[in-house]
């Protein structure tokens, strides 16, 4: 039989301690883990939605807004406020500049307010003459 634990009584008390400590920290780490993950999942469930759109703000008094943004838009920077679908298309319409990477004005059919170039279209080949 295979048989390796001591063979006096107070060797095998000081292994069933030792092993009962073990499954103490065992245990106790077992809860902190599910307990982390619960509230992990609480908060998957209770967070809220990213607005639908997002106007982001200028620096100083009165942080007037410099351009509307999709709500996930990852180029929106750190101050910016949530708007309304109607108040983000009013903003496009009184001038406020779009955003050119997720582009608010096509998604929300605010197209072709932006101020026309004028003039005419230089080649490239016209900036670059050779020297003679």
């Amino acid at each position: 039989m295979f048989d390796d634990l001591p063979p006096d009584l107070d060797r095998l008390h000081t292994l069933r301690v030792w092993h009962a400590l073990w499954l103490a920290r065992i245990d106790a780490k077992i809860e902190a883990l599910r307990l982390r993950q619960a509230e992990a999942e609480h908060g998957r469930r209770t967070r809220p939605r990213p607005p639908e759109w997002i106007v982001e703000l200028g620096i100083g008094t009165g942080r007037r807004p410099v351009q509307v943004h999709a709500g996930d838009c990852h180029m929106a920077g750190s101050r910016r406020r949530p708007v309304g679908r109607d108040e983000a298309r009013r903003l496009l319409a009184t001038g406020l500049t779009a955003c050119t990477h997720c582009r608010p004005d096509v998604q929300l059919d605010v197209v072709d307010l932006s101020p026309r170039r004028t003039g005419r279209r230089r080649s490239i080949g016209a900036r670059y003459r050779p020297i003679s």
